[in-house]
């Protein structure tokens, strides 16, 4: 085990579910304990305790496939801030990912944005989180051939064809799981016969987060959006992509307010992985 300023370097594990918990809530982040155990089922954690067991800082990195991994969870309690937590963890993530072979992409916000470009990631396109408090205020929308409905189990090699090319890597492993985690938000759009999108959601700790939501067009994505938030009570967040700027009216005008901008980041390389022209909403930072 490593030291650095009197923190204990360690692998994160199942055992210490309630410590990363307890960091994403002095964040204010909205990870719950059901979040971390999933990324830390496929997962590699990195975490720095103090004497007392205080879990300071945390980095995680998520394997997509062979080629690249996303890099999440990069926290520091808000005591521990600037005695170099989390750019040592990062750092040895990215060393350990590089003996791997895979591309370390990331979602970061304002604050990591520039410590990130500092260690030779490169801004791609960008998303920003909405939140809603109060009640859905929005109308019905006009689906215009689009049938939506609840997710089947006979589903899965449709919506995993679609999100492959969206995602750049195969997460249906990942999708199943988010599945069960918010049921009612479990939804897919048909359009000519065809599935043109799905939305999936899970429960947090501050919200219920809308996530992922893939479709090929924006009127499937609106659709979806529109069934998911008249089933799914507030409080919710969402993040949506920049270029949807009528949706993000729409959302707006309907009671959500902007909460926080992201950036999705690459390693070295220009493009991030997938077809972001498929992704209305990401799965979250945490998860890509």
């Amino acid at each position: 085990m490593a030291s650095t300023d009197g923190a204990r370097e360690h692998a994160l594990a199942p055992e210490h579910l309630a410590a990363c918990a307890a960091l994403s809530a002095s964040a204010h982040w909205n990870q719950n304990e059901a979040d971390w155990a999933l990324m830390l089922s496929f997962g590699r954690g990195y975490g720095l305790s103090l004497a007392d067991g205080t879990l300071a800082a945390s980095t995680l990195t998520l394997p997509y496939g062979q080629s690249f991994a996303w890099v999440a969870m990069v926290l520091v309690h808000p005591d521990c801030r600037r005695r170099g937590f989390a750019t040592r963890l990062l750092r040895r993530a990215l060393e350990d990912l590089a003996r791997d072979g895979r591309l370390p992409v990331l979602d970061a916000t304002p604050a990591g944005r520039e410590v990130y470009r500092q260690e030779g990631f490169c801004d791609t396109w960008s998303f920003r989180r909405l939140a809603l408090d109060g009640a859905w205020r929005g109308a019905a929308e006009s689906t215009r051939g689009i049938r939506v409905r609840a997710l089947q189990s006979q589903d899965w090699p449709a919506v995993a064809a679609l999100d492959l090319p969206a995602f750049g890597a195969d997460r249906e492993f990942l999708l199943r799981s988010l599945a069960p985690r918010l049921p009612q938000a479990a939804l897919v759009a048909e359009r000519d016969g065809q599935l043109a999108g799905f939305l999936l959601g899970r429960e947090g700790r501050e919200a219920r987060q809308l996530g992922p939501l893939v479709a090929r067009d924006t009127e499937t994505a609106r659709a979806l959006l529109a069934a998911g938030l008249s089933a799914v009570p507030p409080p919710l967040y969402l993040d949506l992509v920049d270029r949807e700027t009528e949706t993000r009216a729409w959302l707006e005008h309907a009671g959500f307010a902007f909460q926080r901008p992201f950036t999705r980041m690459v390693h070295g390389k220009a493009g991030a992985p997938g077809d972001a022209a498929l992704v209305a909403c990401p799965a979250g930072p945490e998860l890509g």
